[in-house]
C-alpha cells in the first residue's frame, strides 16, 4: 500500500506541512500546573525532545525541551527551566497516554541521564512503519511516504536554551512531535 523508499529528490518536490495550531510554552511550574491535567487526559500523544547542539567533541547538554502534542494542541515543556515535576514523570513512565515518537532510543537515553525513570508507553515509528513495509528511518522520508508531504528541518541545530524561543523554533519543535502522531494515525487508518 505504501512505497518502501523515497528519494531526497522526491521528498523535495512535496508540499510542506507544519503544525499550525496553538502552542503552549511551559517555562514555569505555574504554567505546568495549568496544563498538565489536560495533557494527561490525552489517550495518544506525539512526542519529541530537543537539546542544545554541541559543537565540541564530548560536550553533551541536558535535554532542553520535551514537545508533546495532540492533533489540536502542542505543549513545549522547557525542562531545562522547570525540571521534571512528578506529574510529568508519571506521564513518561506510564503506559497511558501512548507516546508516539521517532528515534526514541536517543531521546529516552538522554532523558534517563537527566533523571531516573523507567520509560513506558512509548511507540517508535521507526519500528512501527516496518509492519507497513516502509524501509525508511528518517522523519522527513516517512512523512513523504505516508502523508505525501515534507517537513522542514531548518531549525534542527538552533539554540533550544535561548531566553526566548522564536516562532520558527516553536513551530519546528511542535511539528516534530505532531507529525509523529499524524503519521501514526494515518497508518492506523490505512488498516481499516
Amino acid at each position: 500500500m505504501f512505497q518502501s523508499e523515497i528519494s531526497k529528490e522526491e521528498v523535495a518536490t512535496l508540499e510542506l506541512i507544519q503544525y499550525e495550531g496553538p502552542i503552549h510554552v511551559i517555562d514555569s511550574i505555574e504554567a505546568f500546573e495549568k496544563e498538565i491535567d489536560h495533557i494527561a487526559l490525552q489517550p495518544v500523544l506525539g512526542f519529541d525532545t530537543e537539546t542544545k547542539p554541541s559543537f565540541k567533541k564530548g560536550k553533551v547538554y541536558p535535554t532542553s525541551l520535551i514537545q508533546i502534542t495532540s492533533l489540536e494542541q502542542a505543549w513545549i515543556l522547557r525542562v531545562s527551566r522547570i525540571g521534571y515535576p512528578a506529574k510529568l514523570q508519571e506521564i513518561l513512565s506510564g503506559e497511558i497516554p501512548l507516546k508516539i515518537g521517532l528515534g526514541l532510543q536517543d531521546d529516552l537515553r538522554k532523558l534517563r541521564a537527566d533523571f531516573q525513570f523507567e520509560p513506558k508507553g512509548f511507540l517508535d515509528l521507526q519500528n512501527y512503519v516496518q509492519a507497513f513495509r516502509i524501509d525508511e528511518k528518517g522523519l522527513k522520508k516517512i512523512s513523504g511516504i505516508v502523508l505525501n508531504r515534507r517537513i522542514s528541518k531548518s531549525q534542527q541545530v538552533s539554540n533550544w536554551d535561548a531566553d526566548v524561543l522564536s516562532e520558527a523554533q516553536l513551530r519546528y519543535a511542535a511539528t516534530d512531535a505532531w507529525i509523529c502522531l499524524t503519521i501514526y494515525n494515518s497508518l492506523r487508518a490505512s488498516i481499516k
